[in-house]
């Protein structure tokens, strides 16, 4: 199948990298335009953009496809027979979306319709989903409102991270893509629509949304730990300071009669909650480097009876 790629961050290498070893022909890549990173702020391309380049894909990197309708005749005149979309943080117009003979498919990192925009796979771990999967569908107008074509499930691990689980559901992504086509181009696919009644927006992470809460429910603590991680990352205070804490385990639904807050196991870092004790597992304190909380702990002893939150 002649295919246009539109992706961007690393969530969608795998699905264009599966395109590549599937034999479809990526007549184009399109994604965003390269941004400064870093400490001297160089201009980095996009993870998409570096492996198009490495395939000899021409790239395109529009800074809107809906204010550059040039590039609406670009794509006529590629004449792709689908434009598949993962990740690539862009709007794509009805005069885009009608182009391809095989439609434009989105791979989405929900069952939809739950969870539709930015961050679905983060506030699933944050909601404490026991399940969650991989949609493809036919793109329309609205967001993440098309029709499905298909879906596959994975259980959330309970101390699976919202970084890890990206990875793993971004090649979940590309198996499903590649079958999705193929069943696509075959006529066999019935494209299903999405029950309205049961969509769920997942709006994009903050910052503010950083610091523990001790006060909470020991699980509650414990899936925002694993939601946020890698980025924005949960946060508390230790001793004045900010302690970013990227890791955790539910070790106990029992705890004494202290304030919640209180570290009580100064040798495992275990934090009291409403109803139960945590564990942290990796952290890292301002100024130094991510690490195994016992690390930590070998170089920052804590005394009994410490309180962390934001006093």
């Amino acid at each position: 199948m002649r295919v246009v790629f539109m992706g961007t961050p690393d969530f969608a290498v795998p699905t264009l990298t599966k395109l590549y070893e599937a034999g479809h022909d990526v007549a184009a890549v399109f994604t965003q335009p390269d941004k400064p990173k870093g400490r001297g702020y160089k201009l980095t391309p996009p993870p998409v953009k570096v492996l198009a380049l490495q395939h000899g894909t021409t790239v395109y990197q529009p800074v809107s496809l809906k204010k550059e309708p040039e590039m609406w005749d670009v794509l006529r005149q590629i004449a792709p027979d689908c434009i598949v979309v993962a990740a690539y943080g862009k709007i794509l117009p009805k005069e885009v979306l009608d182009i391809p003979k095989f439609h434009c498919v989105n791979v989405h990192g929900s069952l939809l319709p739950k969870y539709r925009g930015a961050a679905p796979i983060q506030w699933s771990v944050l909601n404490g989903d026991e399940v969650t999967g991989i949609t493809t569908m036919l793109m329309g107008e609205g967001l993440d409102t098309g029709d499905i074509l298909m879906q596959s499930s994975t259980p959330i691990g309970e101390n699976e991270t919202a970084a890890e689980l990206f990875d793993r559901l971004a090649q979940m992504g590309a198996e499903l893509l590649v079958q999705t086509l193929d069943k696509l181009e075959k006529g066999e696919l019935t494209p299903i629509k999405q029950d309205e009644s049961l969509a769920t927006y997942a709006q994009m992470l903050s910052k503010d949304m950083c610091m523990l809460d001790f006060n909470k429910p020991v699980r509650e603590v414990h899936k925002k730990i694993c939601g946020l991680s890698d980025w924005p990352c949960a946060v508390t205070m230790l001793n004045g300071k900010r302690l970013k804490v990227y890791r955790s385990e539910i070790v106990s639904s029992k705890c004494g009669d202290v304030p919640a807050g209180t570290v009580t196991d100064t040798g495992r870092f275990c934090v009291k909650c409403a109803d139960g004790v945590l564990r942290f597992t990796e952290v890292q304190a301002e100024g130094s480097k991510r690490m195994k909380a016992e690390d930590y702990l070998r170089g920052n002893p804590i005394e009994n009876g410490t309180v962390l939150g934001a006093q």
